[in-house]
């Protein structure tokens, strides 16, 4: 048995790369090639991955979808200010109103414009 392994690839065959299946409480066999690791070498490791909208989308072979929308933005609407920092000129406030863009079972998007520079942005909540 060989005890070739790495911080990421202890549940891999270390010769074909195959992902290793418990053959008992003792052995994990490479259902391929039956490269064998002791199970001692993967005990108490830990293994985390992370998915997103876009693998999940490919894995249903589902098109993804783009969503293009210009918002008006009504030049009379009354305007809060908010003591936060410009992004782009860090003047120390900037005016915000909010939105209801998306349905109603979903936050609303708030749109914030320096003073100063004019530099606008959005955030949805």
């Amino acid at each position: 048995m060989s005890t070739y392994h790495s911080a990421r690839d202890f549940l891999f065959c270390g010769i074909c790369g195959t992902l290793l299946s418990f053959a008992s409480a003792d052995v994990a066999r490479c259902p391929l090639c039956k490269f064998e690791r002791n199970a001692s070498e993967i005990e108490g490791r830990e293994t985390r991955y992370a998915i997103t909208a876009e693998d999940i989308r490919r894995e249903l072979k589902l098109e993804p979808f783009v969503v293009l929308e210009t918002v008006e933005v009504d030049e009379d609407v009354q305007r809060a200010v908010v003591n936060e920092a410009c992004p782009q000129c860090q003047h120390p406030e900037l005016e915000y109103y909010t939105k209801q863009l998306r349905s109603a079972d979903e936050g609303q998007t708030v749109f914030y414009e320096c003073p100063k520079c004019g530099h606008k942005y959005s955030v949805n909540t």
